[in-house]
């Protein structure tokens, strides 16, 4: 197995898939050292382990990958720890709908760490507590750091694994055309049962399975980063938010996962958001906007969608709407709100596909549908 370095967080500069790495925003007061020496957990980064600690993580998540490719919910099942294993459904439908991304790739572990919560304390009533890790990477100022929630104690690694087509003359047949995806395995060391020392007594188990594309419409983060700040410069602010959101997408192997650089990128997207998205959008700070015939549409969610695989990014927008029996009505309202928001917005027709529309009422399921550029007049 190879143990490759294409995350490129210690210290080296990225090339290829998912440029910059992973990361979101820390306040800055959470990052001084004192922080970290207060709380019971440790984080011990990739080349500060030894080689049986660095390769026992990366051979658990690289016959965790194998599973996963191969669906094999069963597999897994009997590998992942109690309290996912009980109530396995949800996990089994995330691998079900990630397999088939993934086939004929070459699986390749990128990065490692070792989280030690073993001295984490329950709260009074029993409960599993917020955990935080502070990795310092290559003893610089750089950090990536795990905020993870809800965290029973416990000796845990966190692994990235890159899976894209094999080089040439390798993998199986049409996997060249396989667009490249990182699987995160949050994995917990299993301490029950054998005897002490033994591999039953020390394997990893998987907690948590966070699966995420390096692309989107061809393009990897750092692309998408790059085209952000070239169209804040163009003072295209819409374009540029959503492209700053694909980027951070793109770079983030999971929500819990945070690191400098990304605090960089959004940083930058603070900046450049137009002052309707200062304070972002939600249910209950949703985005209005006014239709030439007065109607008012509220948007609670903005941001990109690559599900139709086009050359370019569909905007995803999720509307605020009133149950509508009609299929054909909720149709033609949904339509008007796309109307709505390009014509609000025009300069959204040229960088993406189209615009998908959510209509979310109270009790229902939302009502999707897409229509492409050409055809929102």
């Amino acid at each position: 197995m190879r143990m490759g370095m294409a995350w490129r967080i210690e210290g080296r500069t990225r090339v290829g898939c998912g440029a910059l790495a992973v990361a979101a925003l820390l306040a800055m007061g959470l990052l001084a050292a004192g922080s970290a020496a207060a709380r019971a957990e440790t984080c011990t980064t990739q080349s500060g382990l030894s080689d049986a600690e660095r390769n026992g993580l990366a051979d658990a998540a690289e016959g965790l990958a194998v599973k996963v490719q191969a669906n094999d919910a069963a597999g897994l099942r009997t590998a992942t720890v109690a309290e996912v294993a009980k109530d396995f459904g949800a996990l089994q439908y995330l691998v079900s709908v990630t397999a088939p991304k993934l086939a004929g790739g070459m699986a390749t572990v990128e990065q490692v760490y070792l989280l030690d919560a073993a001295s984490l304390k329950r709260n009074a009533d029993g409960s599993a507590p917020d955990a935080q890790f502070f990795c310092s990477l290559n003893r610089s100022t750089m950090e990536a750091d795990f905020l993870i929630p809800a965290l029973p104690p416990g000796k845990y690694g966190f692994a990235m694994v890159n899976v894209a087509a094999a080089a040439a003359g390798g993998g199986a047949p049409g996997a060249a055309n396989l667009a490249p995806w990182r699987l995160s395995f949050l994995m917990r060391q299993d301490t029950g049962g054998g005897s002490p020392g033994s591999v039953a007594r020390n394997r990893w188990l998987l907690a948590g399975f966070y699966p995420r594309p390096l692309t989107a419409a061809g393009h990897d983060g750092l692309w998408y980063w790059t085209q952000a700040r070239q169209m804040t410069k163009d003072k295209q602010p819409w374009n540029a938010w959503l492209y700053y959101q694909s980027a951070q997408k793109l770079l983030q192997p999971a929500d819990f996962v945070l690191s400098t650089h990304l605090e960089k990128l959004r940083a930058e997207a603070a900046a450049a958001a137009p002052p309707a998205l200062s304070d972002g959008v939600s249910v209950d700070a949703p985005l209005v906007v006014k239709a030439a015939d007065g109607t008012e549409y509220h948007f609670t969610g903005l941001g990109v969608d690559d599900s139709l695989a086009q050359s370019s990014l569909d905007i995803a927008a999720h509307l605020r709407v009133e149950p509508l029996a009609d299929a054909a009505a909720a149709r033609k309202r949904n339509d008007d709100a796309a109307r709505a928001l390009v014509a609000a917005y025009p300069e959204m027709r040229k960088p993406f596909h189209g615009v998908w529309v959510y209509a979310e009422a109270v009790g229902q399921a939302p009502f999707a549908t897409e229509q492409p550029m050409a055809e929102i007049k």
